[in-house]
């Protein structure tokens, strides 16, 4: 350094020349100071590139998830209405049940299932909705959605379950109602609150209707029962009685034989006796009857057309 300035010397091998630059203090230190303030801003450019390039990263994933969550959405709303119209099948044959139950239909407006009130929640509750409110909205249909199928589904279950339950006794009664004629055979006497007897040879109730038939001709369990007496009785000969339950009870009189001991459980055309004249009887036939909670009631009213064995 001389006089204040600063020499600076170059030298490129031992055979070149020495070669000299000179600069005083005050440009030494202008090259310096700008050599740093570029340095300074070409880093502050690399850092500005980096984060904006670090940004456009992010939004592109951003958008990307964004995407595919909105796709999700779609393909979650589409299998939702899909299961909305399997419902709507369910919701018919329901109905239909429910009539073969002898149950009422369950009202539309109720099969809605609607909600509201305070305490509703809504799109701008969800924590997407300062993310992107359209995929919040999106989302909040899917949801309220899923929640009104899920709703519809539990109130078909439990109807179903009340038409199914109604449908199981309804199908118990009339396995159990007395529906046909117990042997073949032909109706020779009818139901009366007051018949000329053949044998006491006066006007006296008759409480059941009388079948002529062949001797030994099966007689069958009008309905599914259990055997409650299978027994000699006065007047009867021998007789079986059958508790069907619901009130119905039916009784068999004049057999040959019974077939059937009390406490056995039979149904609906088993044999369970056979056709005699035991008793009081004139030649071979059947004496059927029918009661109602212990009352004599007309068979024939509760026999199904053709519905004879």
């Amino acid at each position: 350094m001389t006089g204040g300035r600063w020499t600076l010397l170059l030298l490129r091998d031992e055979q070149s020349p020495i070669r000299q630059i000179s600069a005083s203090k005050r440009a030494l230190r202008l090259f310096v100071g700008g050599s740093t303030a570029l340095v300074v801003i070409l880093v502050a450019i690399a850092a500005i590139v980096g984060i904006d390039g670090a940004a456009h990263i992010r939004a592109s994933r951003l958008a990307l998830e964004n995407e595919t969550l909105s796709q999700e959405i779609s393909s979650i709303q589409a299998r939702v209405n899909g299961m909305e119209e399997r419902l709507g099948s369910l919701s018919k044959m329901d109905s239909r049940l429910r009539l073969l139950a002898g149950l009422d239909s369950i009202d539309p407006e109720v099969l809605q299932v609607g909600i509201g009130g305070p305490g509703t929640s809504s799109p701008q509750l969800n924590s997407l909705w300062s993310v992107d409110s359209t995929l919040s909205k999106a989302a909040f249909a899917v949801r309220y959605d899923l929640n009104v199928l899920e709703r519809k589904a539990g109130l078909l279950r439990e109807s179903m379950d009340e038409a199914t339950d109604s449908l199981m006794a309804h199908t118990d009664l009339l396995e159990s109602t007395p529906s046909i004629l117990p042997t073949a055979g032909i109706i020779s006497s009818p139901f009366s609150k007051s018949r000329y007897h053949p044998i006491h040879q006066s006007p006296l109730p008759h409480e059941g209707v009388d079948i002529a038939a062949v001797m030994g001709t099966p007689i069958f369990a009008a309905a599914k029962g259990v055997v409650t007496k299978s027994e000699w009785a006065p007047g009867y000969g021998q007789m079986v009685e059958l508790d069907h339950g619901f009130g119905y009870t039916t009784r068999y009189g004049h057999a040959s034989r019974q077939l059937v001991r009390v406490g056995q459980r039979v149904t609906r055309g088993d044999v369970i006796a056979l056709v005699g004249n035991t008793g009081i009887a004139t030649s071979p036939h059947l004496h059927y009857e029918v009661r109602v909670q212990t009352k004599p009631v007309n068979p024939l009213n509760y026999v199904i057309s053709g519905a004879i064995p």
